[in-house]
């Protein structure tokens, strides 16, 4: 996939549970990531976090840490 359109697919998914869950955000969007993206989605973005980030949201990049080692 597209680094941008990784960049905005996660930052949707993390926008959407910033709204619905208020302090919980962090966590609803590692566990949407560990659910629904594949291995290989969840290694390109960690790598992506590991080049630069840039335009990641803040719970993104706070989920990213708690996500399962992509095997």
């Amino acid at each position: 996939m597209s680094p941008d359109k990784m960049v905005h697919q996660a930052n949707q998914i993390a926008k959407f549970f910033e709204t619905q869950y208020g302090g919980e955000a962090v966590e609803r969007t590692a566990q949407h990531l560990n659910d629904f993206w594949e291995p290989r989605m969840r290694t390109q973005l960690l790598t992506f976090i590991d080049q630069k980030g840039i335009g990641l949201r803040e719970t993104v990049l706070a989920a990213a840490k708690r996500l399962s080692a992509p095997v």
